[in-house]
């Protein structure tokens, strides 16, 4: 009876007063300045790695990955910059955390380039695949996994995804991707199929690019007609100048010539005796 009467104790005493604890404090808001300091810090990492200065980038995404640990950009970056660094063990956890925080295809494709560079081909074909099911718009995801199925020996397989980059970037590059594994195997007839398509994507391209002849001939034929418009102006102001300074001369030697004075004696008549 004592364990019973205890018991129903408890129970109203959770009942009544549980409720009066405080909840958790929910986190605190954001003020200016600490966004202010993760901007300096983001602007920080962003240029020491643009200025190849790994150190003090690495400490500044360590800073602010202290005050944040849940900012997946942070953990891309950093595994980034291990990836630059041949640190392949540290920028797959990075990248993993990072794909753990938010699903975003960019840290599966990274982490998917990084087990293509190790020689984990089957691993590097799942996270390109894992990519291009949440984005499969980008060619490049599909030129990786392509990469990775060649490695793997599936050329069938590998042709297929650079077909796909094909319809996305139509790109001259991409089918020289096709010709090489074509070359490898030794099919000639896909080999003159591809190669014809070479040279017609290379003559599309050709012939959308904009022409300039047409510019330039105009620039050519008024340059021309300027320098021999200005000639004859030069030689008209010469001669000009020749004459107005024979003129000035002729006038100088005139008014500088010496007077001559005629002195006549005056004359006498005789007179007759």
């Amino acid at each position: 009876m004592i364990g019973i009467i205890l018991i129903l104790l408890i129970a109203v005493y959770l009942a009544y007063f549980f409720p009066v604890f405080k909840p958790e404090k929910e986190d605190t808001p954001r003020n200016a300045r600490y966004d202010m300091q993760m901007k300096k810090l983001w602007s920080a990492a962003q240029a020491s790695m643009r200025d190849h200065k790994p150190l003090r980038a690495e400490k500044a995404l360590l800073t602010i990955l202290k005050f944040d640990e849940k900012n997946a950009a942070a953990y891309n970056r950093l595994g980034i910059l291990y990836a630059k660094e041949q640190k392949f063990n540290e920028a797959i956890e990075c990248f993993e955390i990072a794909q753990s925080l938010d699903n975003n295809p960019s840290s599966l494709h990274n982490v998917g380039l990084i087990y293509l560079e190790t020689g984990a081909y089957e691993k590097a074909a799942m996270a390109f695949e894992q990519a291009i099911e949440i984005e499969g718009s980008v060619a490049a995801r599909h030129i990786a996994l392509a990469k990775a199925k060649e490695r793997l020996g599936h050329t069938k397989s590998a042709i297929e995804s650079l077909e796909k980059a094909y319809s996305l970037d139509h790109s001259v590059s991409t089918l020289r991707q096709i010709l090489a594994i074509h070359e490898a195997t030794g099919d000639a007839e896909a080999l003159a199929d591809t190669t014809a398509r070479i040279e017609a994507q290379i003559a599309e391209n050709n012939a959308s690019k904009p022409k300039r002849t047409t510019t330039r001939s105009r620039s050519t034929t008024s340059r021309t007609k300027s320098t021999t418009k200005t000639p004859s102006r030069a030689v008209a102001a010469r001669t000009s100048t020749k004459a107005l300074a024979r003129t000035t001369a002729r006038t100088v030697a005139k008014s500088s010539a010496p007077t001559r004075t005629v002195t006549r004696r005056p004359t006498t008549r005789r007179k007759q005796i």
